[in-house]
């Protein structure tokens, strides 16, 4: 599983999957905090359609963390001030670039998380689309 993905399940999903995940690394190894969790402005860029000019759309307000295990750097950076999940992030990062044997376990946990992330946006998905008008069927006088 790639990190993007990987990151994205467990900001989506089960808060308490990247707490389980960075506690098991954390009780066996040494963490060293580089950067401890922290507010930071990012700028939004993206492009123009008609020109395919890029501008900046605004600025999002994230948390950032960096830590280190053995010789390998983890970051974790989330949207919001959510320290604790930064921090996990970045311990669950460094443990997959260290290639920890724990992390080889994780992927089945993972694969059931994103079958639920995507289970509750299907929910949620036909719960908005039950709102829908259709305008061809409605009667007109």
């Amino acid at each position: 599983m790639r990190r993007k993905e990987r990151t994205e399940i467990l900001i989506q999903g089960s808060k308490d999957i990247a707490k389980e995940f960075a506690k098991e690394i954390a009780m066996k190894y040494k963490v060293t905090v580089i950067q401890k969790p922290e507010s930071a402005l990012v700028l939004l860029k993206t492009r123009e359609t008609a020109k395919k000019s890029l501008f900046y759309l605004g600025e999002m307000l994230v948390t950032e963390c960096t830590v280190q295990i053995k010789d390998s750097i983890g970051i974790g950076i989330v949207k919001g001030q959510r320290e604790e999940l930064a921090h996990s992030l970045a311990i669950i990062d460094a443990a997959y670039e260290a290639d920890l044997g724990e992390t080889r376990s994780w992927s089945h946990v993972l694969e059931n998380e994103k079958k639920n992330i995507q289970k509750n946006l299907q929910e949620l998905n036909r719960s908005i689309l039950r709102t829908k008008v259709n305008f061809e069927t409605m009667d007109v006088q």
